[in-house]
């Protein structure tokens, strides 16, 4: 009884915390979710909780937007490809090889968090766009199914177009929620998301919007840039943490 009380907390400040980055920087609820979660429970299963807050507070950021008809066209590939390659990565995570999964969270964290301090910015033609949407589609959907991870390369490279605010939030929500119905069927047909687990991950929302609605709050009075760059220390840290210890674990 003490251990769940115990496991039943760990889930609720992680999503609590997870919810919380996501109200104040738009963006950041999977990660913070299997960067946490990781470290105490197989990445499979931490996937398998983020499925329903992940899904319900990225379709809101998705239809709020004012132009989702024309972003659908434009990413069409891109959603294809992140569909494709999840499929493809998907049997990372639900093999049972737990370091090598674990192993390939903390990097994307980390390469993330390394990402983000830099500021690494680079620019896109619209000639290149037509080809490299689909790969970067793809390389996504891999990293998706493999680490429960959906930001490596989608958000630097959506970054990197010329898209105004208002668009580039509602096109992260359209990726987000693509990658997330991608990882969830990807584990239900692997019998890794079952109706005990959705059931978990349904409760799991209540801490996460409560998280959000504290992190719109607090964007209202934190510089969001200072919130970013302490928020990309603990990825980058975190990351290097989860490598270096499932590399230990694997070489016992």
């Amino acid at each position: 009884m003490q251990d769940l009380t115990v496991a039943v907390a760990v889930i609720a400040f992680t999503f609590l915390l997870a919810g919380l980055v996501k109200g104040v920087v738009g963006m950041g609820l999977p990660t913070v979710a299997m960067g946490f979660l990781g470290l105490v429970m197989p990445p499979v299963q931490a996937a398998a909780l983020l499925v329903v807050p992940s899904l319900v507070t990225n379709i809101w950021q998705l239809v709020a937007g004012p132009r989702l008809t024309v972003l659908l066209k434009r990413f069409a590939t891109m959603m294809l490809g992140v569909c494709l390659g999840t499929a493809s990565g998907i049997g990372l995570l639900t093999s049972g090889a737990t370091t090598l999964a674990a192993t390939a969270l903390g990097a994307v964290l980390a390469a993330y968090g390394a990402i983000g301090l830099v500021s690494a910015r680079f620019t896109v033609s619209a000639r290149s766009e037509g080809w490299l949407s689909p790969l970067i589609g793809l390389i996504t959907g891999v990293l998706t199914g493999a680490t429960g991870v959906f930001v490596i390369p989608a958000v630097p490279y959506l970054n990197s177009l010329a898209i105004e605010k208002e668009e580039l939030i509602q096109t992260l929500g359209l990726s987000f929620t693509v990658s997330t119905v991608a990882l969830a069927i990807g584990l239900a047909a692997s019998g890794q998301f079952q109706a005990s687990v959705a059931g978990s991950s349904l409760l799991a929302l209540v801490p996460a919007l409560a998280g959000m609605l504290l992190g719109q709050r607090i964007r209202n009075r934190l510089p969001p840039e200072v919130f970013c760059r302490w928020f990309f220390v603990g990825l980058l840290v975190l990351g290097i943490y989860m490598v270096i210890r499932a590399l230990s674990s694997a070489y016992a």
